[in-house]
């Protein structure tokens, strides 16, 4: 058996169709999208993100406001900067690109977004509000995976998921999400016993543990006709791996997603949506 191949550039492309549709309807409106990004120092990875995050707002018509700022910035300076995001009426969108310097602290900068420009649905407020299934904005990896699921009518009612990941960016909406499907998730994290048996018992396995050295999903980890996502991308031996080599898993799995090409376009095309999403929000309040 060869499972199929979740493929998240097509899957994406669907999802920036759609903006690129909501920002014509937006813009007849009075509306012209705008997402602001504030990127601390001078990280290349960082700065390639943000400039990824640009291009893609552009293919879709979202404009951008760009903040590059010093390494070297405080806390305050920094939260001036914020507050004046939020007071400014034609930005839709606040993303400040993690991680920032050590000096400053992210949870006070994060949660200085205003909820309703929480593009990153990080906020303390906007990640309530996914507990309580009431959330507009949420974690764009966590929204991108769902979008998979949905995009191949997979079906997670009653489904046994072993969710490979705590963190606050992925593993912790995630659960949140699978839930509000009725899908039955067992959170697993580097001091969860006994996780090859775990894993060999999961209908979906989702992985984000980004390190080689530490773990890898084996084909003899997954039970025939599981569904598997792989959301990690490292760096390991030369190349862009995930937590499993593709070829070796889609032998078994019914469904899985490669690395690259699998969930990390769907991070950005979900960024886009949230844009969108605050847009007519603001609309709606008045802004």
């Amino acid at each position: 058996m060869v499972g199929v191949r979740i493929d998240g550039k097509i899957i994406a492309q669907s999802v920036k169709d759609r903006v690129k549709k909501a920002v014509v309807e937006l813009k007849n409106q009075g509306i012209s999208p705008c997402l602001a990004t504030v990127l601390v120092g001078d990280n290349p990875a960082s700065a390639t993100y943000v400039r990824n995050k640009h291009k893609a707002c552009e293919e879709v018509g979202i404009v951008t406001k760009d903040h590059k700022l010093d390494a070297n910035i405080t806390q305050s300076e920094l939260t001036k900067i914020i507050d004046e995001l939020n007071s400014d009426n034609s930005i839709h969108g606040i993303l400040v690109q993690l991680p920032l310097p050590k000096q400053l602290d992210e949870f006070a900068i994060i949660s200085r977004i205003s909820p309703l420009k929480d593009v990153d649905g990080l906020t303390p407020h906007n990640v309530g509000l996914l507990a309580m299934k009431k959330a507009a904005l949420v974690a764009c990896t966590p929204s991108g995976v769902m979008e998979m699921f949905n995009y191949h009518n997979i079906d997670l009612e009653g489904k046994n998921v072993a969710l490979i990941n705590r963190s606050n960016l992925v593993g912790k909406p995630l659960y949140h999400l699978l839930l509000e499907k009725n899908a039955t998730v067992l959170t697993c994290h580097s001091k969860t016993k006994n996780l090859i048996e775990l894993c060999q018992s999961a209908d979906i396995i989702i992985t984000a543990v980004g390190d080689r050295n530490k773990f890898t999903l084996t084909p003899e980890m997954i039970k025939e006709g599981a569904i598997v996502i792989d959301v990690a991308i490292s760096r390991f031996q030369e190349k862009l791996v995930g937590d499993s080599n593709y070829d070796e898993i889609i032998k078994k799995a019914s469904f899985a997603t490669p690395v690259p090409g699998g969930v990390g376009p769907m991070t950005v095309a979900m960024l886009l949506k949230n844009t969108i999403t605050a847009a007519s929000l603001s609309s709606q309040i008045g802004q």
